[in-house]
Parts: structure tokens; C-alpha cells; sequence
């Protein structure tokens, strides 16, 4: 009687069931998993605004389907500050990142069409894809003392005939960002882009061949996706956007197009439209404190890394995680169950994020320090065993 797009397999994994089980028994458990940052012990929640929820404002109903202009020109601002300039016109609320991708699969795609995604990256797409009715195919990022999208023949007839390509921007978890000249020969083969900048703002170091953001992008049309899930570490306030550019014509239909998408959920609420633009004032210094996080922590992995030979830290340039590439003594998934079942530490083996190889480890540097520091210890420790 349930619909073929929902007939996934929802057997918990080994390594989920284990980690079920130790919570049981109130075993302590390192979690280096940890992708929620109201779970990671950040001081600027305590002076974050909430009395903005309860303005008499969030009375009144006036159903926006792009969303409140005040909030879309103040997302309109934050690009500006990346130096883009986009018309508040140009921006699409949505109540979250994947509700954005859900808009735009029904904007692109009919059923059975494909859309190409990165891999590794998020494992969320797939399941994106199976409820909009369509083909996901991989492109491989390749790696060579740093992430490379892939450039031979069969890429590009590829993203010819997929009706979109997406890209995270930095990639997750790689870290990856796009260079210049990568976006210039997609620019010459895409149908359409998609942009997941949620992760934009956290880089490590900068680059004159990295992309600021393909929101700025006009050679063909482009969507690039944010929101204050990560960009203010706010996941449970649900805002996120589309940001849309491209040829004029082809702007102008999306543009359209979206607007009665949009309308026909309005699924953005008002007390957060309201509050979003305070918020994003906010930003430089949530940012501030997320990112020294992220920095001591990735430090701290690259200088320990160096007393085991035998596993690598593979090179990235921003966001919240850090792939470890460790021996390929045993699979992927028997090192993190060995390392959860004895020395308490999870982990996500490179398998959950579609690597094509092993053996991967993925670590989050949102972590607390001292969590993540006496994780990585233990997790070289043990690869050492």
C-alpha cells in the first residue's frame, strides 16, 4: 500500500545498534559525530535574542511567498558583504535546506530525470531524490594532495544531459571548495547549478582560484542555498534560502516558477522572518567562536596525526568535519565498531558518505575540545595497535 519512493531500508546498522547499546547501559561514549552545534556547549547562545519571537508583529499573518521583504533584503546584505549583489527580488525563503532542494528538483526535473551530486559528500540526497521522483548520479571528486572535480569527457556529456549539477560549496565533508576555473568549464556544460553554501562561511585559509559563492554567477542559472542552520549554528529556528541568478530569461522564469512553488507551501513562519535580520547582525561573532572551534580542533589533529605514520589527515579548506584516512587493516565499518565497542569513541566510517574507497574515518571538529582531543588520541592510539 506506501509508494515505491519511500521503500527504503530501515535496518539500523551495526554500528548504530551498538551505539544504542551502550547508551543503555550509560557507557560514556566520545562522540566525534556530532554535527549540532547547540549540543557543543558555545557561549554566544546565552546572550542570543529571543525576545524578537514575541513582538506583536508575529500576530499578524501576511503571507509573503517569497518571504518578508525585510528578510530577504537582509539576506540580500549578507551576500552584498561577499561582494554581490543581488536584489532582495532574487531571494527565496525557505523553512530549510532540504525543503530548498525539494523546490528546486520540482522546478528542474519531471520524473525519472536526472541530477548529478558530488561524492563523497551528504548522504541526505539520496533520499531527496527518491521523494522528488528522480535519478541521482554521482560525479567523483578526485583527490590529489587536495579535492578535484573531475574533468574528462564522460563528466562533461554528463552534466550535459543531467537537468542540474550539484555542488557543496565547501563540500561536505571533504571540505572542498570550488576553484575558478572549475566553474568556468561547468558554466560551459551544466544545464543548471546548485550551490549548498551552508558551510560558505567557515573557511580556513583563503584562495584567489576559490569561488566566493556562485551566488554572484550569471553565465548560467544558478541557485546557490543557505541558512542560518550553520551560518548562525541556529538548526532549530528553520530558516534557510535560495538565492537565484543567471541569464535574464532564464532568471526571470525560475524566478517565477519558484514564487508559486513557494506560495503553494508557505512554509516559512513569521516569528523567524522577523528575527532574521537581528540575527544575521550577529553573525560575525557566532562565526567568530564556531570557527576557533573548528580551527583548534583541526590543529590539534594535524599536529597528533604526525606520531601515526600510518593514517593521514586529507587536505581541506573549510567546514565541520575532517576525513582521516586510516590502514586498510579491516574494513571501514569493523574500525568503528572496534573503536566504539573499546576505546568509546564514534566515529563515521567513509562508507556512510558514499567514499568509493577505504579505509575513511569522519570526524566533526564541532566537537568540544576535550572530547575530540581524547577521541583523536584514542583513535591513534588504536590504529597503532
Amino acid at each position: 500500500m506506501f509508494s515505491n519512493r519511500t521503500g527504503w531500508k530501515i535496518r539500523p546498522n551495526r554500528l548504530s545498534l551498538e551505539l544504542e547499546n551502550l547508551n543503555k547501559k550509560g557507557a560514556p561514549v566520545l562522540d566525534l559525530t556530532e554535527s549540532n552545534p547547540t549540543r557543543c556547549g558555545f557561549e554566544f547562545y546565552k546572550n542570543l535574542p529571543l525576545e524578537c519571537l514575541s513582538k506583536p508583529e508575529n500576530k499578524i499573518y501576511r503571507p509573503a511567498p517569497q518571504g518578508l521583504e525585510k528578510t530577504r533584503a537582509a539576506v540580500a546584505a549578507y551576500y552584498k558583504e561577499k561582494g554581490v549583489c543581488l536584489s532582495p527580488d532574487q531571494i527565496i525563503l525557505t523553512a530549510s535546506t532540504s525543503e530548498a532542494y525539494a523546490f528546486l528538483f520540482r522546478l528542474l526535473a519531471n520524473p525519472g530525470d536526472t541530477v548529478l551530486a558530488p561524492a563523497p559528500s551528504y548522504p541526505l540526497f539520496d533520499f531527496l531524490a527518491d521523494l522528488s521522483d528522480i535519478t541521482l548520479a554521482p560525479y567523483r571528486l578526485s583527490y590529489d594532495a587536495g579535492w578535484h572535480m573531475p574533468f574528462e569527457n564522460s563528466a562533461y556529456d554528463a552534466a550535459a544531459n543531467a537537468k542540474a549539477l550539484i555542488i557543496v560549496h565547501p563540500n561536505n565533508p571533504t571540505g572542498s571548495f570550488l576553484k575558478r576555473g572549475e566553474l568556468s568549464a561547468l558554466n560551459q556544460w551544466a544545464t543548471a547549478l546548485i550551490s549548498d553554501e551552508v558551510f560558505l562561511d567557515y573557511g580556513f585559509d583563503s584562495s584567489p582560484e576559490r569561488v566566493s559563492t556562485l551566488a554572484a554567477n550569471r553565465d548560467c542559472l544558478t541557485f546557490a542555498l543557505g541558512g542560518i542552520s550553520k551560518s548562525l549554528g541556529l538548526p532549530q529556528m528553520k530558516l534557510g534560502w535560495i538565492a537565484v541568478n543567471g541569464p535574464e530569461a532564464l532568471l526571470k522564469t525560475a524566478l517565477e516558477r519558484l514564487e508559486i512553488i513557494a506560495d503553494t507551501y508557505l512554509s516559512v513562519n513569521t516569528p523567524v522572518q522577523n528575527a532574521a535580520p537581528g540575527w544575521l547582525a550577529l553573525r560575525g561573532e557566532i562565526q567568530k567562536e564556531i570557527l576557533a572551534r573548528l580551527l583548534k580542533n583541526k590543529n590539534f589533529l594535524a599536529s597528533t596525526i604526525k606520531e601515526a605514520p600510518a593514517c593521514e589527515m586529507l587536505k581541506q579548506e573549510g567546514g565541520w568535519y575532517s576525513v582521516l584516512k586510516i590502514p586498510r587493516t579491516r574494513s571501514e565499518e569493523e574500525w568503528a565498531l572496534e573503536l566504539l565497542k573499546k576505546d568509546g569513541v564514534y566515529v563515521h566510517p567513509g562508507y556512510f558518505f558514499n567514499f568509493e574507497k577505504e579505509a575513511f574515518l569522519v570526524l566533526s571538529l564541532l566537537a568540544e575540545e576535550k572530547v575530540f582531543q581524547e577521541g583523536v588520541k584514542r583513535i591513534l592510539t588504536r590504529t597503532k595497535a
